[in-house]
C-alpha cells in the first residue's frame, strides 16, 4: 500500500483506538485495579481466594482488549484483501501487455478506493466497539 494511504489508514486507527481507550478503557482499567486492591485487603481470604478474586476483577478489561483486537484485526485482514484484489488486478493488466505506468495508476486509484472504502468504515466500527465495551459487566 503507497505511503500516504498507509499513513492515512494508521492514523484514523489511532486515533479511534486512543478515543476508545481515554473513554472506556481507562475506565476499566482504574475499576480493575480498585477491585485487585480490595480484593488484596481480604485478609481473612485464602491466597487461592485472593488470586481468584483478582482474576475475576481482570476478566472485563481482558473481554475488552479482546474485543478491540478482535475488531482491528478483522478490519485488517479486510483491507488486506482489497488490497490484494488490487494486485491481481495490476497483475492481469501486466501480463495482458499494459504499460507500467498505466499498471501504477490503476493499482494507485484500486489501493486509493479501498482505502477510502475501509476509513468509511471506521466511525461504524467505532460505534459497534463502543456499544460492546458498554454491555460488559463491571
Amino acid at each position: 500500500m503507497a505511503e500516504a494511504h498507509q499513513a492515512r489508514v494508521q492514523k484514523t486507527i489511532e486515533d479511534m483506538v486512543q478515543n476508545l481507550e481515554r473513554n472506556h478503557i481507562r475506565k476499566m482499567q482504574g475499576l480493575m485495579f480498585k477491585c485487585s486492591a480490595e480484593c488484596c485487603e481480604r485478609s481473612t481470604d485464602s491466597m487461592s481466594q485472593v488470586h481468584n478474586c483478582i482474576e475475576r476483577c481482570h476478566t472485563p478489561l481482558a473481554q475488552a482488549q479482546g474485543l478491540v483486537t478482535n475488531e482491528l484485526e478483522t478490519f485488517q485482514d479486510r483491507l488486506t484483501r482489497c488490497t490484494m484484489h488490487c494486485n491481481d488486478k495490476a497483475r492481469d493488466l501486466l501480463d495482458s501487455g499494459a504499460k507500467e505506468p498505466a499498471v501504477r495508476a490503476l493499482m494507485e486509484n484500486c489501493v486509493g478506493s479501498c482505502v477510502d472504502d475501509h476509513v468509511n468504515l471506521i466511525p461504524s466500527m467505532t460505534h459497534r466497539l463502543k456499544e460492546n465495551l458498554n454491555s460488559i459487566p463491571q
